[in-house]
């Protein structure tokens, strides 16, 4: 018998370090490369590469849902209950994205419209609470996996029909927004990014199911062949003609999603299998820090890098002075984290500052100074 995996599985947050480091060098190549490089093959081939941030951050996501919901649920003994819970911490996601645009309106003196800009925590709440609408509906494992797969698939292949429809102009564009994109207000839309979180869910029920270090090793290992064979397939399927002759290639094209979707698969098997090296656990490992701190540094990063605070680096380098530049404000950022992780825990093991902060709280609410 093979023994029961214990805690937080590592090769997780080691790929949500890997989003956020992706994340980092879209937004720093994109807002500090001078408007000389931008038209550069490496610029581009640098802007492909940071597409990958934001799939990547919904797809976890999105095993991190079917995960917590599993796991609520066993804690708790109510499948509704559990899937509750999930919903309201999606409504959560979707609160904090206009709290972080309040912060880049303030911060930066932005207009009052931009508070209904569409981003990633826009869409990550939505979708995660729509995922726990339907969890709630559909019951069982397997029957949750093709739920969950089907919407995946409807999401994308509609896609192109939903973007192109007429009547949606009729709506306001804060809700327009949400479906199909429009310039300046939107940078991501329900469709096709939330199925990125959908498929995710499909992934998060197989580890799920993996109780065991075996079984987990043998659920990587097919996760990885599956990916690589999708993300194959979808690569050959993008030189016929379209199921749908409206969509586009870097947008609403299934071909393109699923190529993602299987690379984003083989990196998860690529991330436990980087976790199973004899040195992992016993060290450091400054991808887990930054994977377990991914909303911090999405929350501190966007404004340092697009903000009033960096306005001289604003498409101020060359292409190649801006990776250094990257190098360089990445490992500020590990910093940031580092110094995060240790108040914290600071504040965790002080019994005395813990009790000083509450008694403040509750004076603090009954008008009463300390």
């Amino acid at each position: 018998m093979t023994a029961p995996i214990a805690g937080r599985r590592s090769y997780l947050d080691v790929l949500r370090g890997i989003a956020v480091l992706v994340m980092i060098e879209a937004h720093v190549i994109d807002s500090w490369t001078r408007e000389a490089d931008r038209q550069l093959h490496y610029f581009r081939q640098s802007m492909v590469l940071g597409g990958f941030a934001a799939p990547l951050f919904l797809f976890v996501a999105g095993i991190g849902v079917a995960m917590s919901a599993r796991s609520k649920a066993r804690r708790l003994g109510d499948e509704h209950a559990a899937a509750r819970m999930v919903r309201n911490r999606g409504l959560q996601i979707f609160a904090l994205a206009f709290l972080f645009r309040l912060q880049s309106v303030i911060l930066s003196r932005g207009e009052a419209w931009t508070l209904l800009k569409v981003d990633i925590l826009n869409i990550m709440g939505l979708a995660i609470a729509a995922c726990a609408l339907l969890w709630q509906v559909v019951s069982g494992a397997r029957a949750r996996a093709a739920a969950f797969s089907l919407a995946t698939a409807a999401i994308v292949f509609v896609s192109p029909a939903v973007r192109a429809m007429n009547w949606l102009a009729a709506l306001p564009d804060a809700v327009e927004a949400y479906i199909r994109p429009i310039p300046e207000l939107t940078n991501f839309s329900l469709f096709p990014w939330a199925a990125f979180l959908t498929a995710g869910v499909v992934v998060g029920l197989v580890l799920d199911a993996a109780r065991t270090q075996e079984s987990d090793r043998r659920a990587n290992l097919w996760l990885g062949i599956a990916g690589v064979a999708l993300a194959f397939g979808a690569w050959r399927a993008s030189f016929l003609p379209p199921p749908d002759p409206r969509s586009a290639f870097w947008s609403t094209s299934a071909s393109f999603f699923f190529i993602r979707l299987g690379l984003m698969v083989s990196c998860l098997t690529a991330a436990y299998i980087w976790e199973q090296r004899p040195s992992a656990g016993k060290r450091w490992s400054p991808l887990q820090a930054l994977g377990r701190s991914s909303l911090f540094v999405y929350w501190i990063h966007v404004e340092m890098v697009y903000g009033v605070v960096s306005l001289p680096l604003h498409r101020a380098f060359s292409l190649t002075a801006a990776w250094l530049a990257l190098v360089a404000f990445t490992v500020f950022i590990l910093a940031c984290v580092v110094v995060k992780d240790r108040l914290v825990n600071w504040w965790r093991g002080n019994p005395l500052t813990r009790g000083k902060t509450f008694a403040y709280m509750r004076s603090s609410a009954r008008g009463v100074n300390p």
